[in-house]
């Protein structure tokens, strides 16, 4: 497995596991990537239509999407 994609599957299973929202610097600390590569991996699930992202104030919250 490549590992960006290593890294979107340990994100969906923290956003399955936390539903309250998690901002991309949590999610940079509990995968232990830097936030500009979280960054890209939450861009990409958004792109696919795996997460939501809801924005509060300067803040986005990363949820994942029940379906």
């Amino acid at each position: 497995m490549v590992k960006s994609e290593k890294l979107a599957e340990e994100i969906r299973k923290i956003l399955k596991e936390d539903t309250r929202g998690l901002t991309i610097q949590e999610i940079s600390e509990k995968t232990k990537v830097s936030r500009i590569t979280a960054s890209i991996a939450l861009a990409k699930l958004e792109g696919a239509g795996e997460i939501d992202v809801r924005v509060i104030g300067n803040c986005k919250l990363h949820y994942w999407r029940r379906r």
